[in-house]
């Protein structure tokens, strides 16, 4: 069984997330795809983005606000909007 990181906000505007060591994530409440390259991906949601930068990062599932993110994941960073 693999290792989960898990985000503990659980305000719906938040983008929320779960990822798992090394083999991606799946996150939760996005709004929008701001960029997207093999290396960084960001995504907005109704309060803030967040930043994931890996390697070999590729989307999977987009349906609804979920977002599977594929890949070598190796930083997620939140970057809140001011409420």
């Amino acid at each position: 069984m693999r290792d989960f990181r898990t985000d503990g906000a659980l305000d719906a505007g938040r983008v929320q997330y779960t990822v798992r060591d090394g083999g991606g994530g799946y996150f939760q409440n996005v709004r929008r795809l701001l960029e997207f390259s093999e290396d960084r991906i960001v995504l907005a949601g109704k309060r803030g983005t967040v930043v994931v930068e890996g390697h070999a990062l590729s989307l999977g599932k987009c349906f609804l606000g979920d977002v599977q993110v594929k890949g070598d994941i190796r930083k997620v960073e939140r970057q809140d909007a001011e409420v």
